[in-house]
C-alpha cells in the first residue's frame, strides 16, 4: 500500500477484525488508534477497513468474576464466528484477560490471530530487558500460562505486585477504568505499585490491561520503560494490514 494518489479505487486492503466490548473504553481507543495510524501510513483520506463485534461487558465481568471460563468460551466462540463470516482477514481481542479464552478458540481456526503478549514481548526484548513488572486484572496477574509464554518464548521474567496491591489494581480496572472513570487517587496508587515492582527488581512495567494506559503512561514514569499492550497490539495490526498483499 502506498500514498499514491493514482491508486486504483476502491483500495483493496486487509480487513481487521476486532473482538471488542471488553471494555467499550478500550474498543473505542483501538478504533481511533488503528485509523490514525493507518491514515498516517496511507495518507490522504485513507484509513482502515475494520469490523467490530462488540460483546456485552456485563457478561464478561460475570464470567471472569465467577471463573466461568467454559461459559466465556462458548459466548466468545460465536462472536469470533461472526467476525469470520463478516470477512475479517485477521482477528484481535482487545482484552488481555480474555486471551485466556480467545487464544484456544483461534488455535483451531485458519484466520490469523495476533496475541497481545507477542508484540509486547518483542518490544521488551528489543529494549534489552529480562525482568518486567505486570499490571492487569487479577486473572492476568495470576496467570501461569501468560508467565510461561513470556518466559519460554522470549526469556522474560514477569514480576507481579503483592496480593494486596493486586486487589487494588484489579478493583480500579473493573470499578473505574472500564467506565472511563479516571481518578487522581487511583493514579497515585498505580504509580506507588509500579515503584514497588521496581524495588523488587523489575526493569520496566507492562500495562497488561487495555484500559490502564488511560490512567498512567510513559510520561508518568520518564526513567522507567513502560510497555503499553494496547499501543503495541495496534501497531502490530497496522503492520499486518499495510505489509500483507490482498489476493
Amino acid at each position: 500500500m502506498t500514498k499514491d494518489s493514482n491508486v486504483a479505487r476502491p483500495l483493496r486492503q486487509k480487513v481487521i477484525g476486532i473482538l471488542g466490548g471488553m471494555s467499550n473504553q478500550a474498543t473505542g481507543e483501538y478504533y481511533r488508534m488503528l485509523n490514525e495510524r493507518l491514515n498516517s501510513r496511507l495518507g490522504g483520506w485513507d484509513n482502515g477497513e475494520i469490523i467490530i463485534v462488540s460483546v456485552n461487558f456485563g457478561n464478561i465481568e460475570y464470567f471472569v468474576r465467577q471463573n466461568l471460563w467454559a461459559e466465556a468460551h462458548s459466548y466468545l466462540l460465536e462472536k469470533v464466528e461472526r467476525l469470520e463470516r463478516a470477512g475479517a482477514d485477521v482477528i484481535a481481542c482487545v482484552s488481555n484477560t480474555m486471551h485466556r479464552v480467545v487464544e484456544p478458540i483461534m488455535a483451531t481456526r485458519q484466520t490469523p490471530f495476533f496475541h497481545i503478549a507477542d508484540p509486547t514481548a518483542d518490544a521488551i526484548r528489543k529494549a534489552g530487558l529480562r525482568k518486567v513488572g505486570l499490571l492487569g486484572t487479577m486473572s492476568v496477574m495470576q496467570s501461569d500460562a501468560l508467565r510461561q509464554r513470556y518466559s519460554q518464548r522470549y526469556g522474560i521474567e514477569l514480576v507481579a505486585p503483592s496480593d494486596a496491591d493486586k486487589q487494588i489494581v484489579d478493583r480500579v480496572i473493573f470499578d473505574e477504568l472500564v467506565r472511563g472513570d479516571l481518578r487522581d487517587t487511583s493514579k497515585r496508587e498505580y504509580l506507588r505499585i509500579v515503584a514497588g515492582l521496581r524495588a523488587d527488581g523489575a526493569e520496566g512495567v507492562i500495562l497488561g490491561c487495555t484500559e490502564i494506559f488511560l490512567l498512567i503512561g510513559q510520561s508518568d514514569l520518564p526513567n522507567f520503560p513502560v510497555f503499553d499492550t494496547t499501543e503495541l497490539h495496534v501497531d502490530a495490526l497496522v503492520d499486518f494490514a499495510c505489509s500483507t498483499s490482498v489476493p
